[in-house]
C-alpha cells in the first residue's frame, strides 16, 4: 500500500492545478481505477493531510444530503506543506507575488484549509462550478474564491435563480474591499 499512498499523494498538486479540480484516478497513474486507490486515498485522508471538498447534486440545504460521495476535490490541509511540493522556486516565487498557473489552486486550498472539515461546491455539466458552498445563517450560501478581480458568473447565474437553485446570497473572495452589492458580499481573502 505505501507505494499506491505515495502516487496519491504525489499527484495532489497535479489534481489542484487542473481546469476541473475533481479528484481523478487516472490522473494518478494511467488507467487507474477507485478501486485501486480509493483506499489509499482513505489513508491520506484518515491521517489528517487531505480534506475531500463533495460536489453537490443540488444547492440545498442540509449540504451533506446532497453530497455526490464519488464526486469531490482534494485539498491539503497545511497550505505549506502543499506549496513545498511544487518544483523547486516556488517559494520564492510566491513571496515575489509570482503564482502562475497555480495562483487559483493556492487560494482556494487556502481557504478550504480554514474552512475545514466538512466541504462542498456545486459543479453541474453545463459549466456552472462554484468553489464551495457553505451553511451561512442558516443559509445555503455560495463562496467564489478570486485569486485577483475576477468575474463569478455561475454565481450570479445561480443567484438569479432561487426557485431553481435555492440560495439568495453569495460571498466573493479576493482582491477586493469590504462591500455588497445586492446579493453579493465581497471581502478580501486576509
Amino acid at each position: 500500500d505505501k507505494s499506491r499512498i505515495k502516487e496519491c499523494f504525489q499527484s495532489i498538486p497535479k489534481q489542484l492545478s487542473k481546469e476541473n479540480k475533481k479528484f481523478q484516478y487516472s490522473v494518478v497513474k494511467k488507467g487507474s481505477t477507485a478501486s485501486k486507490y480509493a483506499g489509499s486515498l482513505q489513508w491520506i485522508e484518515d491521517a489528517g493531510i487531505i480534506v475531500r471538498c463533495y460536489n453537490l447534486s443540488i444547492t440545498e440545504l442540509p449540504l451533506d444530503g446532497n453530497a455526490e460521495e464519488d464526486i469531490f476535490k482534494v485539498y491539503m490541509r497545511d497550505c505549506g506543506l502543499f506549496v513545498s511540493m511544487l518544483e523547486d522556486g516556488t517559494q520564492y516565487d510566491i513571496l515575489q507575488g509570482n503564482l502562475y498557473g497555480y495562483k487559483g489552486a493556492i487560494f482556494e486550498n487556502l481557504i478550504a484549509d480554514v474552512f475545514g472539515k466538512k466541504l462542498y461546491y456545486f459543479h453541474k455539466d453545463s459549466g456552472l462550478e462554484v468553489d464551495f458552498v457553505i451553511r451561512y445563517k442558516g443559509q445555503c450560501t455560495l463562496v467564489e474564491v478570486k485569486a485577483s478581480t475576477g468575474n463569478a458568473k455561475s454565481t450570479r447565474t445561480i443567484l438569479r435563480h432561487p426557485e431553481k437553485y435555492h440560495v439568495s446570497q453569495a460571498i466573493k473572495l479576493g482582491d477586493y474591499n469590504v462591500g455588497r452589492t445586492e446579493q453579493l458580499l465581497t471581502l478580501p481573502l486576509y
